[in-house]
């Protein structure tokens, strides 16, 4: 089952994080071939790190736990902040490096709508715009209702919110939300 794990990061950590570069992607190597989406959130200029995002197919809840805490970023204390949520992958084209995109992301309470199909749901159209990316539904961890979206867009942050929105939308099932959007560029070894 694929889950979405993101890490924010503590201030003031960029040295740090260079000295262990080499350490994290050596352990995410390991996981290469369960990698779907993987890449830093930087700032809105793009020089600052901010966080790493990972979407990563593991048997279960307990192993995508595993998976974050025996990061090396997350056992030398550079993260401050650790959220895992089983997700639904809803559409997932190659992404290409040193492309500006954005991550979008919503929260919230849990959707009565399961999870499932997203051409059944409606949430395809004719053809998703070009520009969208990944998009994946979080869910709890039986897969019988939603709690978010996450996607990564090749837009600035207003644009990309845009796009996102009518998937947010038909996902939440009229529940409030609000989308969040922080630059994103794709990771691992180029």
């Amino acid at each position: 089952m694929p889950f979405y794990v993101y890490a924010q990061d503590q201030p003031d950590v960029a040295d740090q994080l260079e000295a262990l570069c080499e350490e994290h992607w050596s352990y995410m190597d390991g996981f290469d071939s369960r990698l779907i989406l993987r890449g830093p959130t930087v700032s809105d200029d793009g020089e600052e790190h901010t966080g790493s995002v990972h979407v990563v197919d593991l048997p279960d809840r307990a192993a995508a736990e595993r998976f974050a805490r025996e990061e090396p970023f997350w056992k030398a204390g550079l993260y401050r902040d650790l959220t895992v949520v089983a997700a639904e992958v809803l559409l997932r084209r190659e992404t290409a490096a040193d492309v500006p995109y954005t991550l979008v992301i919503a929260r919230w309470t849990m959707s009565a709508r399961p999870s499932g199909d997203a051409e059944q749901q409606g949430l395809l159209g004719a053809e998703p715009d070009s520009r969208l990316t990944f998009v994946a539904a979080l869910v709890d961890d039986g897969a019988t209702g939603t709690t978010g979206v996450v996607a990564a867009v090749r837009a600035l942050p207003d644009e990309a919110r845009g796009l996102v929105r009518p998937w947010a939308d038909r996902l939440a099932g009229g529940r409030p939300m609000t989308l969040t959007a922080q630059r994103w560029e794709r990771g691992g070894r180029h």
